[in-house]
């Protein structure tokens, strides 16, 4: 089983050698059926041969293009927090990808500690969850979370997160390359949001947008960093990034794009001696862990250092003798923010006013 960054340094074609150019022949036959049926799929929504079921509340959709991670995490944090710190009553739905024993995954684990007043809605059916959000919990706004591709949904402002290291998914539908739809999926998206964008120069950026430009002409642009803000631990107490400034850290991290943050941690200004990569939404075990305090054990180092998203599932303060910290990480705007709030300016006349106490919420508008 390859991980994460083996399987994309030989669908980019960094890998040599024979075997992998008779592996990237095999996937790029695989790569034709996976193409045809996503095409299938999105033409008879297209067409109206299948079913976008409306719901009573405005709904905006973090998405991507690509699989892996492209920062759709913190995107969704801050549409919620826009809308939260104007009153709306706002919640995020998503599929629920690789849930734990508690019926949630690292993501919602994540979000539910920044955002304790945002409820999270995990369900496969995000029709479902949709309409318990509205019906019974009252909520005027939906965030969907990695729904670009999931249609079910009629979405007023369609976001898809571009990310800057790997734009075009190496030029390949998945299995041959990254990409989950052709880039001529992109005409549906209002707003590309190009992610990691402090890892290019102001001249790349430009680049990658005159190219994706015809795809979706009418889509507004934004560029963004993940800047990290600082150090967390597993019972909520903080640290100052500066902490790390100039020390020997030990890092793993189970998320689709490691390599951003090999760039976050180089951005905290530590010396990184080693990262360990597991697989994106690892769900760690017993001997995991087991394993990452032997690891631990061997470092000189002054921490050990993971994402958020791993620091919700493992639970620890220390792994052996070293103490563990999670970046806890932020979106920083580089451009395009006044256009985006624009955007979610005009979804604030559709929010539905408040109801009565004793009168029931009134029941979305879902097709069957």
């Amino acid at each position: 089983m390859l991980s994460e960054s083996q399987f994309r340094e030989l669908v980019s074609g960094r890998t040599r050698g024979l075997p992998a150019s008779v592996t990237r022949g095999l996937l790029r036959a695989a790569e034709v059926p996976y193409t045809l049926a996503v095409t299938w799929r999105n033409r008879r929504y297209d067409r109206g041969r299948a079913t976008s079921h409306a719901v009573a509340v405005p709904v905006i959709s973090v998405g991507n293009l690509t699989l892996g991670g492209t920062g759709k995490t913190p995107m969704v944090e801050w549409l919620a927090r826009w809308y939260r710190q104007r009153g709306v009553r706002t919640a995020i739905v998503s599929r629920g990808y690789k849930q734990g024993e508690a019926g949630v995954n690292d993501e919602a684990l994540e979000l539910e500690q920044k955002l304790p007043d945002v409820p999270h809605l995990q369900n496969p059916d995000r029709v479902a969850a949709a309409r318990t959000a509205i019906e019974e919990l009252d909520m005027q706004l939906l965030v969907l979370d990695d729904a670009f591709q999931h249609r079910r949904i009629r979405r007023d402002l369609d976001l898809v997160m571009i990310d800057a290291t790997q734009p075009y998914g190496y030029g390949h539908v998945f299995p041959r390359g990254t990409l989950r739809e052709p880039l001529a999926g992109l005409r549906r998206a209002q707003t590309l949001v190009l992610s990691r964008a402090d890892m290019l120069a102001a001249d790349q950026r430009q680049a990658i947008h005159r190219r994706l430009q015809p795809y979706a002409p009418q889509a507004a642009w934004l560029e963004v960093a993940h800047a990290p803000l600082e150090l967390i631990g597993c019972r909520g107490q903080t640290a100052e990034l500066q902490s790390l400034a100039g020390q020997r850290v030990a890092a793993f991290c189970g998320i689709g794009n490691p390599a951003g943050f090999r760039h976050t941690l180089e951005g905290c200004g530590c010396e990184l001696v080693e990262l360990r990569e597991f697989p994106d939404h690892h769900a760690y075990e017993r001997r995991d862990l087991e394993e990452l305090i032997r690891w631990a054990g061997q470092q000189q180092v002054a921490a050990i250092v993971c994402t958020h998203k791993d620091l919700v599932k493992i639970g620890l303060d220390r792994l052996g003798p070293r103490p563990l910290w999670a970046v806890r990480v932020g979106l920083r705007f580089l451009a395009g923010q006044p256009l985006l709030e624009q955007q979610l300016e005009r979804l604030l006349v559709r929010i539905p006013p408040d109801r009565p106490p004793d009168q029931p919420s009134a029941r979305p508008d879902v097709v069957q």
